[in-house]
């Protein structure tokens, strides 16, 4: 009887081998999927090669209808294998997996030459898969929690970057003028953004002294504002950074990850795991 209780259900073996990687077979379908994704992002920049796609185009195209049901048997097997599927389905991950399957079923309802440019753009969708590597690499995670942690910071910093480039724009419209290519503030703005940012396209350039130094004073400035971003993300980083053991395990029920080592229940909602 005890036996019968403590066996893992189909839904629990299928949930362990996708979303965790501890075991053998998990990792074994980690491998398989990280190659897929790989090879569909290359058939991807191989097509858009139009020598390359007319010498193989049916091969193209056979390989990536291959690749789009592996990745369709994969969708379906996220859904069925965790007890609410809609916390998947609604998730960053799951829309990536529902972008990265639906363009190659959307591509047969436009099959008219009509329909040619839509297709395309939606061919193009496939490039999202990409983003699935994201799922793999364990640093992502204390990225994006470290981008969280400072998205306000970061907002307050872009917030005045902007209001420096409005001024700076306006101030060399008056300055310059016209003659000189600054033909109005908003183009004006434009070149305060390509200057500090450092870019410096040379589709517009001061010409008078007053200009010129002014110019000058924000390539320098362009230089020291770029480490400031990155001064807070990096603090934010090293705040993140714990001693704690952690696993592959996510929670059956709302997909939580990084549980501690040997836990047996899940932070977030209390479920047992797997």
């Amino acid at each position: 009887m005890s036996d019968s209780v403590s066996k893992p259900s189909w839904q629990e073996r299928l949930h362990e081998i996708i979303y965790e990687a501890d075991t053998k077979k998990g990792k074994i379908f980690d491998v398989v999927l990280l190659v897929a994704i790989l090879a569909s992002v290359m058939l991807v920049m191989l097509e858009s090669i139009d020598s390359f796609d007319l010498k193989y185009h049916a091969a193209l195209n056979i390989g990536e209808w291959i690749i789009t049901i592996l990745f369709t048997i994969e969708y379906t097997l996220r859904i069925v294998s965790i007890k609410k599927p809609f916390k998947y389905i609604f998730s960053f991950y799951g829309v990536i997996d529902f972008l990265s399957t639906i363009p190659m079923y959307l591509s047969l309802i436009f099959i008219g030459s009509q329909g040619l440019v839509a297709l395309r753009a939606l061919r193009l969708l496939r490039v999202f898969r990409i983003l699935k590597l994201a799922r793999y690499i364990g640093a992502s995670n204390k990225l994006l929690f470290a981008l969280r942690s400072s998205s306000a910071k970061i907002a307050v910093f872009l917030l005045f970057v902007l209001i420096i480039c409005i001024i700076l724009g306006t101030v060399m419209y008056m300055i310059e003028g016209a003659e000189n290519g600054f033909t109005n503030i908003p183009k004006s703005i434009y070149w305060a953004i390509v200057t500090l940012t450092t870019v410096g396209f040379g589709d517009i350039a001061p010409q008078t002294p007053l200009g010129q130094l002014i110019a000058s004073a924000i390539m320098i400035l362009g230089y020291s504002i770029i480490a400031i971003p990155t001064g807070i993300v990096s603090a934010e980083m090293t705040k993140k950074d714990t001693n704690i053991d952690t696993n592959t395990q996510s929670c059956p029920m709302c997909l939580k990850e990084k549980h501690v080592e040997k836990a047996i229940f899940c932070y977030h909602c209390g479920s047992t795991l797997n």
